[in-house]
C-alpha cells in the first residue's frame, strides 16, 4: 500500500508523529509490534518521567492535551472522591516519580481516542503486531518498508517519508542508515563522561515492568521462577548487595542506598518533584498508579504500584546488535529477573515485624493488558541512534561544563526538554552515570541523517550520544521529537522540499519554526534554574 507518511513504531514518538502529520492533512500508516499504541506510556508500563515545571511549560500543546485527557478520563469514568475530582493537578496514583502516575490502559484508551477521528476518516491506518523486516533503498532514498504480521503476513508500504519510531531504531540497519550503538569514545565526542575507546555493545539495561497490589492475609505467591536460583545469587561487581534486595547504588553518589518496601495506603498529599527528592525511598509509593484513598470508600481493594526499580535492570547483555538467539535469551532473562524479584518480595523480603516476605502481593495482569502480569514489552532506555547532521554532546548542556551559562541555544531549535543525564547501569559493566544539566533544546540537526533524504528518527534514535541519550529519552521529549518529525515530513511534502533544505536555508527554517510555534511547540525555555 501507499501513503504520505509511514510511521514504523506506535510508541510515544510514533503517536505524536502521526498526529502531527494528520493535523496537516496527510495520510498516515502506523505499524506497531504490540497491540497497544503508546510505548513507554502503555505497553512498557512506565508513568511519564517529567521535569518539575511540566504543569506550566516545557512541552508541546498536544502532549499537554494528552496529559489533560488522562485526568479527564479519571474524572469522567472513575468514582473519585470530591476532593480528588476537584484537584486540577490530579495524580491518580499519588506516585512520587511523576505528577501524573496513571494506569497504562488508561493512557492506551486516551491515545485511542486521540487517533479515533482520523481512523474514522480513513486517513489513518494502524497495523498491530507488525515488525519491520526489510527496506528497499534507491540511492539515498528509502522507497518502501517490508513488515511481517502476526500470522507471517507480509505488508509492503511505500511512502515519500518514512519515520523510524521503533523503540530500538530497527529501521536503521535495514535501510543501511549510518548509525551508532552504545558508548562513543571521548576522542569522537569530547565528552567528559565518555570512555577513551568506543564500546558499541555497552548499552543501558532494559527492564521488564510489572504491576502488583497487596491483599493482606491472602497468599498469591507465584511458582518459583525457573531462573530464580541464578538471580537469587546474582551480584554485579559494583553492586553493594545481591541484585534481589532492597539495596542498590544511589544513582547520584553511587553509595549504597537501601530503600523500604512496605505495602500500605495513602500517606497524604504527594508533590512529585525529582529535582528536590528522587522519590524512590519508599518503593511502594515510588511508581504507585492507583491510590485507593482517591476513590469512593470500598471501590478499590488495594493500591497498585508498578515495579520498575534498579533491581530489575537486566545487565548480562544487550538485545541490540546480537543474534536472534542471543536476543531471545536476554529477553527471557529479563522476564525471569522480574518474576524472580516478585517471588523474592513474596517470600524473602524483610518486613518491619522481623518476618520475611509479602505473600499478599498479587500480580495485576489486567492492568498491564497481558496474561502473565508483565508489561507487553520491555522498557527500552537506549536505541540505535542516527549519525546526524548535528550530534548533541554532554558539554552542550552539562552544568559542570557550562556553569551558569545554561545549555547551548541552538538556532535550529524545534522543541525543549529537561531531565538529568540519567544513565542506568549498562551491559558493559558500568554503574550509574548521573550528570546535572540545564533545561535544553532539541536541535533540528539531530533529527536529520547525514545521508538519507526521507528517513527521519521519531523516538530515542536521534543524534544524541550514549551520554546525552540519558536526558533525551524521556516521555515529553520523545513526544516532541516524534511530533517534529511528523510535522517536518508534512511540511516538506507540501512545499516540495527535503528536510536538509529546511535546515540549510535561514528563511525556510524560520518558516518551519513559526509553523511549530503556531501549533503549540515551545522552542526556548523561559528563565528557569537547572537542577
Amino acid at each position: 500500500m501507499s501513503t504520505d507518511l509511514l510511521v514504523v513504531g506506535g510508541g510515544v514518538g510514533g503517536v505524536a508523529a502521526a498526529l502531527a502529520a494528520l493535523r496537516r492533512g496527510r495520510s498516515v500508516v502506523v505499524t506497531e509490534v504490540t497491540d497497544w499504541l503508546g510505548g513507554q506510556l502503555t505497553s512498557q508500563g512506565v508513568p511519564p518521567d517529567e521535569h518539575p515545571w511540566i504543569e506550566r511549560f516545557g512541552c508541546t500543546r498536544s502532549y499537554r492535551r494528552f496529559r489533560d485527557a488522562v485526568r479527564d478520563y479519571y474524572r469522567t469514568w472513575y468514582p473519585l472522591t470530591s476532593a480528588a475530582r476537584a484537584d486540577v493537578e490530579l495524580n491518580p496514583g499519588q506516585g512520587r516519580v511523576s505528577r501524573l502516575c496513571h494506569e497504562p490502559r488508561v493512557a492506551a484508551s486516551v491515545i485511542e481516542s486521540m487517533v479515533a477521528p482520523y481512523l474514522s476518516a480513513g486517513r489513518l491506518r494502524v497495523f498491530f503486531q507488525y515488525r519491520p523486516v526489510g527496506a528497499d533503498v534507491d540511492g539515498d532514498t528509502v522507497t518502501a518498508v517490508r513488515l511481517r504480521g502476526p500470522g507471517d503476513e507480509t505488508l509492503v508500504v511505500d511512502a515519500p517519508y518514512i519515520l523510524d519510531a521503533t523503540e530500538e531504531g530497527d529501521l536503521l540497519p535495514l535501510a543501511e542508515a549510518e548509525h551508532v550503538t552504545g558508548f562513543e569514545s571521548s576522542a569522537d565526542t569530547g565528552e567528559p563522561s565518555a570512555p577513551a575507546v568506543a564500546q558499541p555493545a555497552n548499552m543501558q539495561a532494559f527492564s521488564w515492568v510489572f504491576a502488583v497490589e497487596h491483599r493482606d492475609g491472602e497468599d498469591h505467591t507465584i511458582d518459583k521462577p525457573e531462573q530464580y536460583g541464578f538471580w537469587q545469587s546474582y551480584r554485579p561487581p559494583y553492586w553493594p548487595d545481591q541484585l534481589l534486595s532492597l539495596t542498590a547504588p544511589d544513582p547520584r553518589t553511587l553509595e549504597p542506598y537501601t530503600r523500604t518496601f512496605v505495602p500500605h495506603g495513602h500517606t497524604g498529599p504527594v508533590i512529585a518533584d525529582q529535582s528536590l527528592d528522587a522519590g524512590d525511598k519508599d518503593l511502594w509509593l515510588f511508581r504507585r498508579i492507583v491510590c485507593r484513598d482517591l476513590f469512593e470508600p470500598g471501590f478499590v481493594a488495594s493500591d497498585v504500584t508498578l515495579v520498575n526499580w534498579p533491581m530489575i535492570d537486566y545487565l548480562p547483555g544487550p538485545i541490540i546488535g546480537v543474534s536472534d538467539d542471543e536476543r531471545a535469551e536476554h529477553l527471557q532473562g529479563g522476564r525471569q529477573l522480574s518474576l524472580s524479584m516478585l517471588y523474592w518480595l513474596q517470600t524473602e523480603a524483610p518486613r518491619p515485624d522481623g518476618g520475611t516476605g509479602w505473600p499478599g502481593l498479587r500480580l495485576r495482569p489486567d492492568v498491564m493488558g497481558t496474561d502473565d502480569g508483565l508489561a507487553k514489552a520491555p522498557y527500552i532506555r537506549e536505541s540505535r541512534r542516527i549519525k546526524a547532521q548535528y550530534t548533541v554532546v554532554e558539554q552542550d548542556l552539562s552544568l559542570a561544563v557550562r556553569s551558569q551559562r545554561g545549555a547551548v541555544a541552538y538556532p535550529d531549535s524545534v522543541g525543549v526538554g529537561m531531565y538529568r543525564i540519567d544513565l542506568h547501569p549498562s551491559t558493559g559493566g558500568d554503574n550509574y552515570i548521573d550528570v546535572a544539566n540545564s533545561p535544553f533544546q532539541i536541535p533540528l540537526g539531530a533529527l536529520l541523517p547525514v545521508r538519507l533524504r526521507n528517513l527521519l528518527p521519531a523516538s530515542k534514535n536521534i543524534g544524541t550520544t550514549h551520554i546525552t541519550n540519558g536526558c533525551y529519552r524521556l516521555h515529553p521529549v520523545e513526544w516532541n521529537i516524534g511530533e517534529v518529525a511528523g510535522a517536518l515530513a508534512a511540511h516538506c511534502l507540501s512545499r516540495g522540499l527535503v528536510p536538509a533544505q529546511v535546515r540549510a536555508d535561514e528563511s525556510r527554517l524560520a518558516a518551519f519554526q513559526n509553523e511549530l510555534v503556531q501549533d503549540g511547540f515551545e522552542l526556548a525555555w523561559p528563565e528557569v534554574k537547572g537542577y
